[in-house]
């Protein structure tokens, strides 16, 4: 056991005084919080696995590919999984993806920033937000449209609901917070 006088257990015990700023907060290599990278992550496998899906369904417009009967459309407009498909890959694949760059790179994309809603916050956050709206929508719609349930709509409307959840943690929403700045309307 060292003494209280010692120089470890000063190390040990030794506080940052309260006037001297965080400099975790200001440092450029802080380190991405979990949250942050839980979120990249739903956002990828959204994305992979939407590509695949509506790639799936552009390639075979017919379902047997997916082993995905036709007699789930004959309650909806469609004639074949085209359309479905091409929603599916755009909204729900490529999209996720570029969330994904631009919540892992923070770029700049001055198009998707005329979209963004909140201002204090990168685009990526904006859009991640979004993509839970999306899913929940593409999921439900689905739903009413084969007039039916199955348990990968619960677990999608689910995924919907973390990627919204997680993307207003408060640690995520400051790490993509940005300096209020005048958009071009």
């Amino acid at each position: 056991m060292t003494d209280a006088g010692s120089p470890k257990s000063e190390y040990i015990w030794r506080v940052k005084p309260s006037n001297t700023p965080d400099m975790r907060a200001t440092s450029p290599k802080q380190r991405r919080p979990f949250a942050c990278t839980l979120l990249i992550l739903l956002q990828l496998l959204l994305g992979i696995g939407a590509l695949f899906g509506g790639g799936a369904l552009i390639i075979d417009p017919g379902g047997e590919l997916i082993q995905m009967p036709i007699s789930l459309l004959k309650h909806t407009p469609f004639d074949s999984f085209l359309v479905p498909g091409i929603i599916l890959f755009l909204a729900l694949g490529i999209l996720p993806l570029l969330i994904a760059f631009g919540l892992v790179t923070k770029k700049e994309w001055k198009a998707a920033d005329r979209l963004n809603l909140f201002r204090n916050r990168h685009w990526s956050w904006s859009f991640s937000l979004y993509t839970g709206f999306v899913l929940i929508g593409w999921i439900t719609i689905q739903m009413y449209l084969i007039n039916g349930v199955a348990l990968l709509h619960v677990i999608y409307i689910f995924w919907g609901l973390v990627i919204q959840l997680v993307t207003l943690l408060p640690g995520v929403q400051r790490w993509y917070g940005v300096e209020t700045r005048k958009h071009a309307m």
